[in-house]
Parts: structure tokens; C-alpha cells; sequence
């Protein structure tokens, strides 16, 4: 069951690799957007080499001089891909919520069983004593 475990995270953690590479590729586009459009002037590139897109040999920059990139960061995909994300970020910390709570809620119920054992157990040993007692007094009775 460990090793199961094990092999699990590990695959979610390559799952998690994976999926966030277009985030950080989106968040660096965006920046670079916003800030092209703020200073006017700044030639800002981009390397696509920086993310594994083209080998290290090639160089590709995309720099913000250049007309491809103006139409890029005028286009309705950057603005569509920040609802998106936007709207994953809230149903991520809905879902982190929820298990939270669980997770709570799991940790108090385990918290009362374990109080409720520990009186149980204690319970158990008087009444050990007790009866081990009136033995030991039985005993010297006969004596």
C-alpha cells in the first residue's frame, strides 16, 4: 500500500508538472503584455527556449517591437486565458475548502473517539483494581 502510494504521488506530481507550464508560460506572456503596453518604447522578448519549446541551438525571441507580438497581445486569447484561469483559481479554493473542512471534521471526530478511549480505558482499570482488590481481601479473609 505504501509503494501504491508512492507511485501516486509521484504521478500526481508529474500531472501537476505538467499542468502548470502553460500557466507560467501564460503568466510571463501576460506580463510582458501588460508591461509593453505601460512603457512605451521597451523592447521586452521573450525566449521560447526558456520553456522547452524549441531547442537550446535555435534562437527564438519574441520581442515586443515586432508585429506578431502586438497582434498577440491584442488578441482575445490572452484576455480569454485570464477568465479561465481566473475562474480555476476560485474553484481551486473552493475545493481546498472543502476538503479542509473535511479533513476537520475527520480530525475532531478522531479527537472525541480518542477521549472516549482513554475513559474507557480508565474505566477498565478501576474496575481491574477493584476486583483485584477484593481478591487481595478476600484472600487475607481466609488467612
Amino acid at each position: 500500500f505504501i509503494m501504491l502510494t508512492y507511485i501516486f504521488m509521484l504521478a500526481w506530481l508529474g500531472v501537476t508538472a505538467f499542468t502548470s507550464l502553460p500557466v507560467y508560460m501564460y503568466f510571463n506572456l501576460w506580463t510582458i503584455c501588460r508591461n509593453a503596453t505601460v512603457v512605451d518604447g521597451a523592447n521586452l522578448c521573450l525566449d521560447l527556449r526558456q520553456y522547452g519549446i524549441v531547442t537550446i541551438g535555435e534562437e527564438k525571441k519574441v520581442c515586443t517591437s515586432s508585429e506578431s507580438f502586438i497582434k498577440m497581445c491584442d488578441s482575445n486569447e490572452v484576455n480569454k486565458y485570464n477568465s479561465i484561469f481566473g475562474n480555476s483559481i476560485i474553484y481551486d479554493v473552493v475545493h481546498y475548502l472543502m476538503v479542509l473542512s473535511a479533513n476537520w471534521a475527520y480530525v475532531k471526530a478522531a479527537c472525541r473517539m480518542q477521549k472516549y478511549e482513554d475513559i474507557k480505558s480508565k474505566e477498565e482499570q478501576e474496575l481491574h483494581d477493584i476486583h483485584s482488590t477484593r481478591s487481595k481481601e478476600r484472600l487475607n479473609a481466609y488467612t
